[in-house]
């Protein structure tokens, strides 16, 4: 019915409706939001998108919604809560709400400095795959707990305390943080032509987290193709959709080298 590893170029409820129900294990995307609604003269039908979203995720999997609020008439406009509120209404769970904070955000005298995008990570029931990354630094690593070294038995005798192995690292906070713009976002310069990247670390420490190697990954929204290339480097089968016939002749063209790397699999 549809082709793995591959490119769509048409509305991505053209491509999800020719998958069949829990297809896909896990969706990692960026949609369009607010001022971007009308994105490049297509209309951006949410609802009808959240939907299919909903069909085709297998039970257990995950889609993770990167957005952020605009700014309207002096008010932010809520989009993000909103649509994570409609997709709760659907049938998703809200499986946890973690913070991308970027590096250089746009001036705006009349606010603190909004450095951060909401990340929603919504689980078609109970999550089916979790490879929680562990690379916050411990400072106590190896080091034992505090408090006295000894403890008091039912006699009065002293006897050594029980060590507690304190580990390297530990999993990461809520906040994951990333530098973004040209030569950090991403190593491909190909891909600064579509005007609204995220970081491809960002895109694979979802993908880690989410899914396994030879799982199926979906971006409805591939823009300049991060999803695809990093799904690809970490070894997960993936199909992108993308209205504009230019953002997909630009993703083509960034990830064609690495699909030539077939030593990847």
């Amino acid at each position: 019915m549809i082709e793995i590893n591959k490119i769509y170029n048409e509305n991505c409820l053209d491509t999800m409706k020719r998958m069949p129900d829990n297809f896909v294990d896990l969706t990692v995307t960026s949609p369009p939001y607010d001022n971007l609604r009308d994105y490049k003269g297509y209309i951006f039908p949410f609802e009808d998108i959240a939907r299919e979203l909903y069909r085709i995720t297998k039970q257990g999997g995950i889609v993770v919604w990167v957005v952020a609020d605009g700014t309207v008439n002096g008010s932010r406009t809520g989009t993000s809560f909103r649509q994570a509120l409609y997709f709760i209404e659907i049938g998703f769970n809200l499986h946890q709400r973690l913070f991308y904070e970027k590096s250089g955000p746009p001036p705006d005298p009349t606010r603190y400095e909004e450095t951060i995008e909401e990340m929603f990570v919504f689980s078609k029931g109970k999550p089916k795959t979790i490879n929680l990354i562990r690379d916050k630094k411990n400072r106590w690593a190896g080091v034992m707990p505090f408090g006295h070294r000894t403890i008091r038995e039912k006699d009065g005798s002293l006897s050594p305390k029980p060590i507690r192995v304190i580990n390297e690292y530990s999993k990461r906070t809520s906040v994951w943080r990333y530098a973004t713009g040209h030569n950090h976002s991403c190593e491909d310069d190909c891909a600064f032509e579509h005007p609204a990247i995220f970081p491809e670390l960002l895109a694979g420490d979802h993908i880690i987290s989410w899914s396994n190697e030879g799982d199926l990954v979906y971006d409805p929204f591939m823009g300049s193709g991060t999803t695809a290339k990093m799904a690809h480097k970490l070894k997960r089968n993936w199909i992108g959709s993308e209205i504009s016939k230019k953002y997909v002749e630009l993703a083509e063209k960034r990830i064609a080298p690495y699909l030539a790397q077939k030593s990847l699999f």
